[in-house]
């Protein structure tokens, strides 16, 4: 028998460990979890753009991290000048990861309340 413990009584489900209480925050956790994923997979599904060099170059990518079109005006294509042309194209992908980077942390802020969460 367990100190301070006497015969013939149970501990009460309501004190000590949380019984109860934790169950629910259990359920309650459980219910974020399956919310976060709901959110996860929306914004994989989202897009954002962006621009570089005046709107030369214009990238978008998906919530997936995966850029899914890249649009480039043709006075921005010099064969002398590729580096130029790699350039603005990594800028534009950048800040559309970025953007889109920030989109997910937002929606992920209305499920957790703000808590700063991995996901």
């Amino acid at each position: 028998m367990g100190k301070g413990m006497k015969a013939g009584k149970r501990p009460n489900p309501n004190k000590g460990m949380g019984g109860g209480n934790m169950q629910k925050q259990l359920a309650q956790v459980q219910a974020m979890q399956r919310k976060m994923e709901e959110v996860q997979a929306q914004v994989e599904e989202m897009t954002t753009s962006a621009t570089s060099g005046g709107g030369a170059v214009n990238v978008t990518v998906n919530g997936a991290h995966q850029m899914v079109a890249i649009e480039l005006k043709p006075e921005i294509v010099d064969p002398d000048d590729i580096e130029m042309l790699q350039d603005l194209i990594l800028t534009a992908t950048n800040e559309a990861l970025r953007q889109m980077d920030e989109i997910a942390e937002s929606e992920m802020g209305k499920v957790t309340g703000g808590l700063n969460l991995p996901f």
